[in-house]
């Protein structure tokens, strides 16, 4: 079990974090908050012979608006975003999420940027390493099966994040920087469904920030799912938002490798929509709770939540 790092990095703007890691290449990781990296590394999920700290860069935790926008630096602490008026007047579904994340000592320290970037989980490849050599390793550990399912066909480690499913539903960008310069890319982009590499950005790529558009109107419901509140990962993660011209968008995390996105309106058929979410969401017994529950739960929350939207407009 690795418990010390070789190399330790502390640059103070993104450029020189930009140019250590270029240097770096398949050897380092990024840390922020480290409530997730941390973990993972002890366990030795990760091995990674450098770390880059981010958290001197200010530039990462400006949160700035106009007309049109707000852009969050991803350094922002989950527990900041509560302190700005316009955040919590015109996103409040985000602060509900980021409240959802953890204890208050996480929030404390976890960052917007990384619960983004949050490794997978799974039952049978969060756990010691000694558990793992006895279980036998899985594909997300250099296996060659899916303990689950028996087979080698894909990995289904699901993707976990809280906030995302809060940020796809108000269509949320991201502002990514490498050396070679930056691009916007639309938040539900970066996900790929595959449990072994749930994000296909660049190695030594930086979200700068994440940006939401102003003026739209948003209103969700948010909700979660988890044997004990602070203690448990998410099994189940659900956002579902309406803005001014009644366009609806549900995201939900924790039931398949990546976010789960449905659009339609608030006129759209709601069972279509909900057996549109269903059929999206590759769930397996790699969970506290089982499968059947908690494709269970994801019909009575997407039901109570857009009702809930509905009956607000009528």
């Amino acid at each position: 079990m690795i418990t010390t790092e070789k190399i330790y990095f502390q640059p103070d703007t993104l450029q020189e974090a930009l140019e250590i890691a270029d240097k770096k290449i398949g050897r380092f990781k990024y840390i922020a908050g480290g409530t997730d990296l941390l973990v993972n590394k002890y366990q030795g999920n990760i091995e990674a012979e450098c770390l880059i700290d981010l958290t001197h860069i200010n530039e990462l935790k400006e949160v700035k608006f106009d007309d049109d926008f707000v852009h969050i630096g991803s350094l922002l602490k989950l527990s900041e975003l509560k302190k700005h008026a316009i955040i919590n007047q015109e996103f409040p579904v985000l602060i509900e999420a980021a409240n959802s994340v953890g204890s208050p000592l996480v929030r404390n320290s976890a960052t917007l940027g990384g619960n983004l970037l949050c490794e997978n989980r799974c039952l049978y490849y969060n756990q010691s390493e000694w558990w793992r050599d006895s279980v036998g390793y899985c594909l997300k550990c250099n296996g060659e099966i899916c303990i689950v399912t028996g087979t080698g066909k894909a990995c289904y480690s699901e993707f976990i994040a809280d906030t995302v499913p809060a940020l796809i539903s108000m269509d949320a960008k991201i502002l990514v920087c490498e050396s070679r310069g930056e691009k916007t890319l639309n938040l539900e982009e970066i996900y790929t469904g595959d449990g072994v590499n749930p994000v296909n950005l660049n190695k030594t790529a930086i979200i700068r920030s994440i940006i939401l558009p102003r003026n739209r109107g948003y209103r969700s419901v948010f909700k979660k799912l988890r044997q004990r509140e602070s203690l448990e990962y998410t099994s189940l993660t659900s956002s579902v938002t309406v803005d001014s011209e009644g366009n609806l968008i549900i995201s939900l995390s924790g039931v398949d490798p990546k976010p789960v996105v449905v659009k339609g309106t608030i006129k759209s058929n709601t069972d279509i929509l909900i057996q549109e979410a269903l059929k999206k969401s590759r769930s397996v017994d790699n969970d506290m709770l089982s499968r059947k529950y908690r494709k269970d739960m994801i019909r009575i929350y997407l039901n109570d939540s857009i009702k809930k939207l509905i009956d607000k407009d009528e």
